[in-house]
C-alpha cells in the first residue's frame, strides 16, 4: 500500500495538466477516483490491492490545484465532468466507471448528471459531502458545529475559510502525527479499526498532505463548490448510482446522502451498519465487486480506436 507510484499527466484541451496514479491491472477496466479533502491522487494507493483483485484499472486523479494538477480558473461540475471523459479518452477508453470518497463524492454524482450513460457504466460515491445539493449549505443542520461553520465561512467570509484550509494544510503538511490524531478522535470506532491495516496511516498522511502541494487555494475553490447550491440537479439522475454510506458516520451523517437517495431515481442506497467514514475502504470489497461486475473484468475491455 506504501509502495511508491509513478505520477502521469495528461493535457486538457485548455493547456493544463491532471495528475494521476494508478494501481491494480493496467489492462482492466477503468475506474477514475475521485478523492476526497483534503486528500489528492494518492487515495488511490487506499484501493491497490482490492483493485487488483478484480481486475480493474483504478486512477486517483488530482482535481485542479491540489497535488500536481494545474489550477483552473473556472471550476465546474461540469467542467471535471469534461476532464474526466478526457482522461478516459486519452486513456484508450470507450467505457469506464467513477468512484468518490467524501468531497469526492459530489464530483462522481456529477460525472452522472453530464456524461453520456453508454460511456460512463458504474458510478459509486462514497459518503459524499453533498452540502450543497439541494440549496446553499443545506445540510448544515446535520453537521458538527465545525463543519457548518465551514460552511457558512465558505459562503459568507471567504478569508476565514481559507486560513481554516490553510491551517490545515500546515498541519497535514508538517505535523502528520497530530493531524492523525485529530481525525482519529472525531471518527468511530468503526473507522479506528479499518486504520490497523498495515500501511493505511502512512498512505492516508501522505495523501492528504499531498493535497496542499500547490497551496491550499485548490481546496478552497473545490470544497466552496461544494457547500454552494449544485448547477446539477440530482432528482434528475435517473442512471443507476451506488451510493454508500456508514450509519456511524460522525464526519458526513448518514441523513444527508439518504436524503439525496431518497429523491434521486437512480440511486442504488447501501448502509453499512456501525461503518463510518472509512467505510470506501472498510467495505472495498464489496463495493468494487459490484464495480468490477458492473464494467466486466473478465471481459474484453473496450478501448477507444
Amino acid at each position: 500500500m506504501t509502495e511508491p507510484i509513478e505520477t502521469k499527466t495528461i493535457a486538457t484541451a485548455d493547456g493544463r495538466v491532471l495528475a494521476y496514479v494508478e494501481v491494480g491491472v493496467p489492462a482492466g477496466p477503468l475506474v477514475i477516483h475521485n478523492h476526497g479533502g483534503p486528500s489528492s491522487r494518492l487515495e488511490a494507493r487506499l484501493f491497490a490491492d482490492a483493485a487488483a483483485n478484480y481486475g480493474l484499472r483504478f486512477v486517483g486523479v488530482d482535481r485542479p490545484g491540489m497535488g500536481q494538477s494545474s489550477p483552473q480558473a473556472a471550476r465546474s461540475y461540469e467542467g471535471w465532468a469534461d476532464d474526466m471523459t478526457r482522461i478516459a479518452d486519452a486513456l484508450g477508453y470507450d467505457e469506464f466507471g467513477v468512484t468518490g470518497w467524501s468531497e469526492g463524492g459530489p464530483w462522481a454524482l456529477a460525472a452522472a448528471a453530464y456524461i453520456d450513460p453508454k460511456r460512463l457504466i458504474h458510478v459509486t460515491s462514497f459518503a459524499g459531502g453533498s452540502y450543497g445539493a439541494f440549496g446553499d449549505n443545506w445540510a448544515a443542520h446535520y453537521l458538527s458545529k465545525a463543519d457548518a461553520l465551514g460552511g457558512f465561512l465558505a459562503l459568507h467570509f471567504k478569508p476565514g475559510f481559507r486560513l481554516m484550509y490553510e491551517a490545515i494544510g500546515l498541519t497535514a503538511a508538517h505535523f502528520r502525527k497530530s493531524f492523525y490524531k485529530e481525525l482519529q478522535k472525531a471518527v468511530n470506532d468503526y473507522d479506528r479499526q479499518v486504520p490497523l491495516q498495515s500501511g493505511f496511516e502512512e498512505a492516508f498522511c501522505a495523501s492528504c498532505a499531498e493535497c496542499f502541494a500547490q497551496g491550499s487555494e485548490g481546496l478552497v475553490r473545490d470544497s466552496e463548490l461544494l457547500y454552494r447550491r449544485w448547477a446539477f440537479d440530482v432528482t434528475s439522475i435517473e442512471r443507476p448510482v451506488h451510493m454508500w454510506q456508514g450509519l456511524g458516520d460522525t464526519l458526513v451523517p448518514a441523513p444527508i446522502n439518504k436524503e439525496i437517495a431518497d429523491k434521486m431515481p437512480g440511486a442504488i442506497w447501501h448502509a453499512v451498519e456501525k461503518a463510518g467514514h472509512f467505510v470506501a475502504v472498510g467495505a472495498v470489497d464489496q463495493v468494487l465487486g459490484i464495480v468490477a461486475k458492473d464494467l466486466g473484468a473478465s471481459k474484453l475491455v473496450v478501448r477507444r480506436h
